[in-house]
């Protein structure tokens, strides 16, 4: 938008640079041109820097970045919300994402609540509280797109985060069914909006992957394609919850059936 007002700013200076006539009327003074021109310059720039900065130019793409830059931070703002959806059952935890360790830490701080995380990329710049669950066998590292090391029903949630966004269709029918396999009570998927391709662009150093950003329509018509069912009754207590919060997520959150 900034950029088609610079183009409008430009064609109008011929007219208003085409004050000569004033030079024709005021002969004795040759610079009023010549001032009346950078006057009107020096107003275009102003304006165009104005404008753009506050219809979207930089300062909205670093909001973007970072609003959009990891659902996985998502997931901790999330998590009163998820605990009023699913109460008592949400006792064994299982996150699947970047940055599991933050998350683990953050749910093994809940009354009540035992969690564990995998991480689907490398470790190895692992702090050391991450490396501490890691020993602990809290958390472990491991490739998604096959199955997982653990018994059906083995969590009763099971909250993926940052992960799906860069699995190919082939992928996912491989990886959210066992996700849910391993779940009992429910399968809590956090994705991102197709909006923040910029901001996830910025991840691709890390994850080594282009990412895959889908509509809400995008998922729910593969939900339905793939057998996997809304939890309905989780979604409501979620969305009732997060609406007496003013809580806004800034992903798409969906819940599932085990």
């Amino acid at each position: 938008m900034a950029a088609r007002r610079a183009v409008n700013q430009s064609r109008r200076l011929p007219d208003s640079a085409s004050i000569p006539l004033v030079s024709s009327l005021h002969p004795k003074s040759r610079s009023t041109p010549l001032l009346s021109v950078g006057l009107v310059l020096l107003g275009a720039f102003l304006l165009i820097g104005y404008s753009y900065s506050s219809s979207g130019g930089l300062a909205s793409d670093k909001e973007a970045i970072h609003k959009g830059a990891s659902c996985t931070s998502e997931v901790h703002r999330a998590i009163p919300f998820l605990k009023k959806a699913y109460g008592q059952t949400m006792r064994k935890v299982l996150h699947v994402g970047p940055d599991t360790c933050a998350v683990v830490s953050t749910l093994l701080k809940e009354d009540d609540t035992e969690a564990w995380g995998v991480e689907p990329y490398d470790l190895e710049d692992a702090d050391s509280s991450c490396k501490r669950l890691i020993r602990k066998g809290f958390v472990r590292s491991a490739d998604i797109k096959f199955s997982l090391p653990y018994r059906p029903k083995s969590f009763s949630v099971v909250i993926v985060s940052d992960a799906l966004d860069y699995l190919s269709p082939k992928y996912l029918n491989k990886t959210l069914p066992d996700l849910a396999r391993v779940s009992s009570d429910g399968l809590v998927i956090f994705a991102g909006y197709p909006g923040q391709q910029r901001a996830k662009v910025l991840e691709l150093a890390k994850f080594g992957k282009p990412v895959k950003l889908r509509s809400s329509s995008w998922w729910i018509r593969y939900f339905v394609q793939t057998g996997l069912q809304e939890n309905e009754a989780a979604t409501k207590k979620f969305e009732q919850a997060a609406s007496k919060s003013s809580y806004k997520p800034s992903c798409q959150i969906f819940h599932l059936v085990s």
